[in-house]
């Protein structure tokens, strides 16, 4: 099960650098300061990815949420669990890059009146709250059960909350993915575009290396346990933890 989770990681893992290498080349290099904002503003390259990442891997913690409701695979919550954990850093992220972009384009580190921010903290503290739950049942079968509700749940509302927000009036907050495609020039575009790309790439690679990770701790622990017992099979893990046990 190991070489599943590790295969094509050295790989990916390569796509993945020059990915990253050639975005970040392209905001220096490549894409132009923004008239208005100037410097400050490639900010953008690195917050929208971010943040766009982050939601995606909390609908993905939803998806993977309802195929261990369906088929009770523990791998299943083991990638929910590592989903929505790395959303959750790539949100915080998210949320200081675009306090530094808000403090050298608007003045100020947070407004309460713009949709868009106030939305995306909702939605961080929200799942926020997905560990703590988990760690707060004791019995795996029940903390992987309604932790999958919990993301489900949540996953749901990640698109109705975007939607709702790109309906809204926006305040002082540009609207990146609008209704009419944005008026970003062909450089500009091409930058995020592929700043995106790198990002994701990022994500998926962050996500394969850490259920590889757990995986491998969890064969450990069981080995050792059935080394200490004489056991032939594995037994939980009993000590209580937010991270899911195979």
């Amino acid at each position: 099960m190991n070489a599943v989770f590790g295969r094509g990681l050295k790989t990916l893992s390569l796509i993945t650098v020059a990915l990253l290498v050639g975005a970040f080349a392209m905001v220096a290099f490549y894409a132009p300061n923004d008239a208005d904002q100037g410097f400050i503003q490639k900010i953008f390259y690195l917050h929208v990815p971010l943040a766009i990442v982050a939601l995606f891997g909390f609908v993905a913690g939803g998806v993977y949420g309802i195929r261990y409701l369906r088929t009770g695979d523990r791998l299943h919550d083991l990638r929910s669990y590592v989903a929505i954990h790395l959303s959750l850093i790539l949100a915080v992220g998210a949320l200081i890059t675009g306090s530094i972009w808000a403090r050298g384009s608007w003045g100020v580190w947070w407004t309460w009146d713009e949709p868009t921010l106030v939305s995306f903290l909702i939605v961080f503290l929200l799942y926020a709250c997905y560990q703590p739950l988990r760690f707060s049942i004791e019995d795996p079968e029940r903390q992987a059960r309604y932790a999958a509700v919990f993301a489900i749940i949540a996953g749901a509302f990640v698109p109705l909350n975007f939607m709702a927000v790109r309906m809204a009036e926006s305040l002082v907050h540009p609207r990146v993915l609008s209704t009419t495609g944005g008026s970003m020039p062909g450089d500009m575009r091409l930058t995020f575009l592929v700043s995106l790309i790198a990002m994701a790439a990022l994500f998926i690679t962050l996500w394969k290396y850490e259920l590889a990770s757990k995986h491998a701790t969890f064969r450990l622990r069981a080995l050792k346990r059935r080394l200490a017992d004489g056991e032939d099979a594995w037994t939980p893990n009993p000590r209580r933890s937010a991270a899911p046990t195979l």
